[in-house]
Order: structure tokens, then sequence, then C-alpha cells
């Protein structure tokens, strides 16, 4: 096959007047959000997003309409974070490899601290270990409602669902915290 000129409606087609810069910024903050959802690692997160960056830029001709930027965007960032999951499992295997073989070494045990701190902190790892069992999806929109502070109207437009289905995965997703938070705080009462 020979090289070309693009046809007429790719060259002028709206892709070529996306500011993939500008666009990158501005979705940027929610995009960490969801990476670290999928992701559940806070030191990786600037790491698949550069991934997502290059990837947009990269694969920006298949994108015709501007308006659906955030969406892509979305569609990117979770499958980057796919892509790096599988990558720190295969390390991981690795790694626990090389554990069977070297003996643990005891660690130094904290200074203690207020009760009040214990105790929040202690929520707080529970949260996190609720979110972490739970679906990718469930634990992404509740991070972006939470920490992002945003309406089912601004979740829909950037997900590129129904805001009824922002609803529903919203209610689906609470109750399945409130079950895995149940969960955690039974097992450390019995243990």
């Amino acid at each position: 096959m020979t090289e070309t000129s693009p046809p007429p409606e790719a060259a002028g087609s709206e892709s070529a007047r996306i500011d993939w810069t500008a666009a990158l910024a501005e979705h940027g903050r929610w995009l960490r959000t969801v990476i670290l959802a999928r992701v559940g690692e806070p030191q990786a997160v600037e790491e698949v997003l550069q991934e997502v960056s290059l990837a947009a830029v990269a694969e920006r001709a298949p994108l015709r309409d501007s308006g659906k930027v955030a969406p892509w965007l979305y569609r990117l960032a979770v499958t980057q974070s796919l892509l790096y999951r599988r990558k720190m499992g295969r390390q991981r295997k690795l790694l626990d490899r090389y554990t069977e073989r070297v003996p643990p070494r005891d660690g130094d045990a904290g200074a203690g601290d207020p009760l009040g701190w214990l105790l929040a902190d202690e929520r707080r790892k529970l949260v996190r270990v609720a979110l972490a069992r739970m679906a990718g999806r469930d634990a992404e929109i509740l991070l972006l409602k939470y920490t992002q502070d945003w309406s089912y109207r601004d979740l829909a437009a950037r997900l590129g669902v129904s805001t009824s289905a922002v609803e529903a995965r919203l209610h689906r997703a609470r109750a399945r915290l409130r079950e895995e938070l149940a969960a955690l705080e039974g097992a450390e009462v019995k243990a």
C-alpha cells in the first residue's frame, strides 16, 4: 500500500483541533482518582497517568468528537490501570518467590500513639481495605463522588453513562462498602 495524503474528512476532523495538553490538564485530577481506585497504590498514580497521556497523544486519530474526550480518557485510564496491575502482579510473584527463600527480619514496633489517633487510623485502614476488596468500578465511583465532590450529572458526563446509571452504581457501591466494613469489623472482633 502506498502512502497518500489522508482523506479530506480525516484531515478536517475535530480530532486535529483537540488540544491534548489542555484536555489532559483539565481532566487530570479526576483521572488520578479513577487510576487510584483501579490500581490501589497512591505511588503508582502518576506513572499510570503518564501512560494515559502517552496513549491519548498516540491514539488521538480515532477520536473525532471533542465532546467525548472525557469518556475516552476514562476508558484509556481504565485500560492503562489494568495493564499496570498486570505488570505489578508479575513483579509481586517474583518478589514472593524471592521472599520464600530469604527469612524475614523482625521490624521495630512504633512508639505508642494517643488512642484517638489509633482509632482514626484503624478506621482509615478499614475503609482502605474495604475499598481494595471491592470491585474496581465500585471503589472508583465512590472515590470520584466523595473525593472530587461531583454531582451525579458530573459523574455521568465524565464516565459517559446516564445519571440514572450513576445513581444505581453509587447505591450498589455504598451497599457493598457497608457490607465490606461490617465483615471487616466483625472479623476483628472475633480475632
